[in-house]
C-alpha cells in the first residue's frame, strides 16, 4: 500500500513494536509480510480512539496501565477462519472410531471431556457437540469446553446465531436436526437448538499465559492455532496438552500442521490426528 494512501502514518519502527507485543501476548509469529494486514485492521483502532497516527497508538499501548488495548489489539489481527465441520475426516473418525472407544474406556464413569482450544465463532466446538450428540448414549455427560484469545469471536460463537451461507455444507437431515430457522428480523439466520448450546462452556483462554485444568480430557482439538507460533512455543504448548490429556488422549491439529520433532509423546495414528502414548 502507497504511503501517500493510507489515512494514518505508520512506520516500520510502529510496526517492528505492535507485532512484538503481539508476539509475546499470543505467540503468535508476525513476518514482515504482514505489515499491510496490520495497518489493516489496527488503523480501526486508531481511528475509533481518535489519534492521528500509529505512533499515538503505540505510545497509548506503552503508558496503559491496564491491557484493554492490547486485549483490542490482538482481537484485531488474530486469524478466524473456521467452518463447520471444517476438516471432515476428524469428525468422521471421532463419529465411527473414538466415541465407540471411549464408551467402552470410560464405561464406569460415563463420562466424556473434549476441549476445543481454539473455538474462534464457534463452528468447531458447535460440530463436536453435534457429532458428540448423535454418537453418545443418553445418560452420559459431555464436558465440551470452547476457549479462544479472542473475546469477540467468543460473544459471537456464545449466540450460536450464524448467517445461512455458513451452514449451507451441512446435509438437510442434520440441519433440521439442530438448527432452527430465523423468521421475521431473523430471517437468513439460523441458530443451534438449546440442546446443542447447552452442551458448551465458552471462556478465553490465551494459550501462551499459564494455564492448567484440575481434570484431564480424553480430546482435544487445536487446529490451525499451532501453525502461527515458533518452534519453542509449539513444543511448550504440545507438551502441555500432553499434561492434560488422558492416557490414550487424542489430539487433533489442522491440514497444514505436524508435531514432527516437537514431541515424543504422541503418536501419529491418522492424518492429523494423534494419540499421546509417552508420559
Amino acid at each position: 500500500m502507497d504511503e501517500r494512501q493510507r489515512e494514518f502514518s505508520f512506520s516500520h519502527r510502529d510496526f517492528d513494536f505492535l507485532r512484538k507485543v503481539a508476539n509475546q501476548r499470543t505467540g503468535i509469529v508476525v513476518t514482515d509480510e504482514k505489515f499491510d494486514m496490520f495497518y489493516s485492521r489496527l488503523s480501526r483502532r486508531v481511528r475509533a480512539l481518535g489519534l492521528q497516527s500509529f505512533s499515538e497508538y503505540c505510545d497509548l499501548i506503552k503508558n496503559e496501565k491496564s491491557d484493554k488495548e492490547v486485549l483490542e489489539l490482538v482481537n484485531a489481527i488474530t486469524t478466524n477462519l473456521t467452518a463447520f465441520f471444517r476438516e471432515n475426516h476428524h469428525f468422521e473418525y471421532l463419529a465411527s472410531t473414538l466415541i465407540p472407544q471411549l464408551l467402552k474406556r470410560n464405561a464406569a464413569s460415563r463420562r466424556i471431556r473434549v476441549w476445543s482450544s481454539g473455538c474462534s465463532t464457534g463452528e468447531e466446538p458447535y460440530s463436536l457437540a453435534m457429532t458428540l450428540k448423535e454418537n453418545v448414549p443418553a445418560g452420559w455427560q459431555i464436558d465440551l469446553l470452547a476457549t479462544d484469545i479472542d473475546s469477540n469471536v467468543l460473544a459471537k460463537a456464545a449466540s450460536g446465531i450464524y448467517a445461512l451461507d455458513r451452514v449451507t455444507g451441512i446435509p438437510s437431515q442434520r440441519l433440521r436436526r439442530w438448527f432452527v430457522r430465523g423468521k421475521g428480523s431473523k430471517a437468513g439466520y439460523v441458530r443451534l437448538k438449546p440442546e446443542i448450546r447447552q452442551m458448551i462452556s465458552f471462556g478465553q483462554l490465551n494459550l501462551m499465559e499459564n494455564w492448567s485444568f484440575d481434570e484431564m480430557f480424553d480430546v482435544i482439538f487445536c487446529r490451525n492455532v499451532i501453525i502461527y507460533f515458533d518452534k519453542v512455543s509449539k513444543a511448550g504448548l504440545v507438551e502441555r496438552y500432553a499434561d492434560n490429556l488422558t492416557a490414550d488422549g487424542h489430539l487433533f491439529i489442522g491440514h497444514s500442521e505436524s508435531l514432527f520433532k516437537l514431541t515424543e509423546r504422541f503418536s501419529l495414528i491418522g492424518h492429523t490426528i494423534y494419540r499421546k502414548t509417552g508420559g
